[in-house]
Order: C-alpha cells, then structure tokens, then sequence
C-alpha cells in the first residue's frame, strides 16, 4: 500500500501502537507498516484508555488541527496540554 501523500494517520482505539519484537528485526506491529508505507504522522495508543478520554482527545485534536490550523504535532501535543 502506497500512503506516501497520507499527512496523518489516527487510530484511537486501545493498543494499537503494540507490536511484537521479532528477532533482529525489530518491533512488527501497524505503527511499523504505515511507515514503511510512507504515512508521515501516526497518532496511536500503547496503552489501554477510557472511551471518555479518547474521545475527549480526539475532539481536543480535531478542533486544534481543523479550527486552529495547528500544525499535526503542535495540535496534538496542545490537545494533550503539553503547550
């Protein structure tokens, strides 16, 4: 799959950033395979997380990304109050 032109890709739901460590190769997981395909940001969860604070995220995100027109990290790092 080519996402060389994907600006961002979001999966919001628990542990979607997991992989498994496989020999010398590293970590193989969906993080592994949107960058190989070219995605440039991806915004996924090692943890565990409520419904109620994903969605709160997610909102926050959105409206920084959208309403704002903050850049994908700043949006998502404003989002989680670190600026």
């Amino acid at each position: 799959m080519n996402l060389s032109n994907t600006e961002r890709v979001v999966l919001s739901a628990c542990e979607t950033g997991l992989g498994e460590i496989e020999g010398n190769e590293g970590v193989y997981g969906l993080q592994r395979a949107f960058k190989i395909a070219g995605a440039k940001y991806l915004i996924m969860s090692l943890w565990k997380v409520s419904d109620q604070s994903s969605r709160e995220l997610m909102t926050d995100f959105y409206h920084q990304w959208l309403s704002a027109g903050l850049t994908t990290p700043e949006a998502f790092r404003k989002a989680q109050g670190g600026i």
